[in-house]
């Protein structure tokens, strides 16, 4: 099923038993914390994304569910080195087990490979999820490759030196009332 619009909330388990997928296009402007970590810019930037929901039998015979999500966008950031906007491609792969209490996911989710969530009696925030690998995928320093601009890599104040030299050590100072002590 292919849809233009988010879809809000889905039942994961529902999702997972049926082994559906479907996909989507929105536009960056649907999402509030991308829109803030871009200034706003790039509102009418697409991102792409698919989920699709699978069951598997682990070795003890039990039914696990599971969520795979994929989610690439290019987001204008700015560039760290020149400060001009940069376009960052972002991909995100990402796979999802889903256990039936919060505590079983607390308890398995540091061992496991695959990030474990807890089943919810409500439906599960899709976006949200979506927006969370975004801005996990994004780079900690955005920059380009190669500066469109000549990137100015020292910073020189003509008058830095001659402070120095006019400037009087407080030591001297104390070592001068020192003096006129012993005297």
């Amino acid at each position: 099923m292919k849809q233009e619009s988010i879809t809000p909330r889905l039942d994961v388990k529902a999702f997972a038993q049926s082994a559906s997928a479907i996909a989507g296009h929105d536009l960056l402007s649907k999402y509030e914390r991308l829109m803030q970590e871009t200034k706003g810019l790039g509102a009418e930037s697409v991102l792409n994304w698919s989920a699709h929901g699978e069951v598997r039998v682990d070795q003890a015979g039990a039914e696990q569910v599971w969520l795979h999500l994929t989610v690439d966008a290019s987001l204008p950031l700015t560039c760290q080195r020149c400060l001009s906007l940069v376009d960052i491609a972002v991909a995100a792969r990402r796979s999802f087990r889903f256990v039936d209490s919060e505590e079983a996911a607390e308890a398995q989710d540091a061992e496991a490979e695959e990030d474990v969530l807890a089943l919810s009696l409500d439906f599960f925030n899709l976006p949200g999820l979506i927006e969370d690998e975004v801005l996990m995928a994004l780079p900690v320093v955005p920059r380009h490759e190669e500066c469109p601009v000549e990137v100015k890599l020292a910073a020189v104040d003509p008058g830095f030196d001659t402070a120095l030299i006019e400037k009087r050590n407080p030591f001297a100072v104390l070592a001068k009332l020192q003096g006129c002590k012993s005297a």
